[in-house]
């Protein structure tokens, strides 16, 4: 079985972090990092967030998550064999239908505008696309890590 997990970094929607947890409690991911100010299910009150719970629907409470430092854990899990995988449009980017996946995966969503920043694509092992064919450059953060879960892990 894999051991898949997420990194959301500085995604600022709420409802967006809210429906990736959905996602992700779908399919089966062990564990949920957000950093920078990617907001969690608790506020900065460690009180429980409405806005977060409606989007989430409970799987806050399913799906493991912490708030960390994202070039730490990126280290630390590279030592422990993760494959790393960010989802974004670059030069080099590779179609995400075309990516090997191995047992270990990190899987890693960035800002709705600005995308992953400089030093997190050159940690990343694979970095991929969902290829776009209308006339807007990308999708909701949110749908694509439904796009890109439910193909990897249905």
């Amino acid at each position: 079985m894999k051991d898949i997990r997420i990194l959301l970094h500085d995604i600022r929607s709420v409802y967006n972090v809210g429906a990736i947890f959905r996602t992700a409690d779908a399919i089966g991911v062990s564990r949920i990092y957000l950093s920078g100010y990617t907001p969690g299910p608790l506020d900065r009150f460690n009180r429980v967030r409405k806005d977060f719970a409606k989007s989430a629907l409970g799987s806050e409470k399913s799906v493991a998550s912490e708030h960390i430092d994202h070039l730490e854990v990126l280290k630390q899990l590279k030592k422990e064999g993760f494959q790393i995988l960010v989802i974004e449009q670059e030069k080099d980017s590779i179609d995400y239908k075309k990516v090997f996946l191995k047992q270990k995966i990190l899987i890693i969503f960035g800002n709705e505008v600005l995308g992953v920043e400089k030093d997190v694509l050159k940690i990343a092992d694979v970095v991929a696309e969902i290829p776009m064919k209308g006339k807007k450059e990308s999708l909701n953060v949110s749908v694509s890590a439904g796009i890109v879960l439910y193909r990897w892990f249905d």
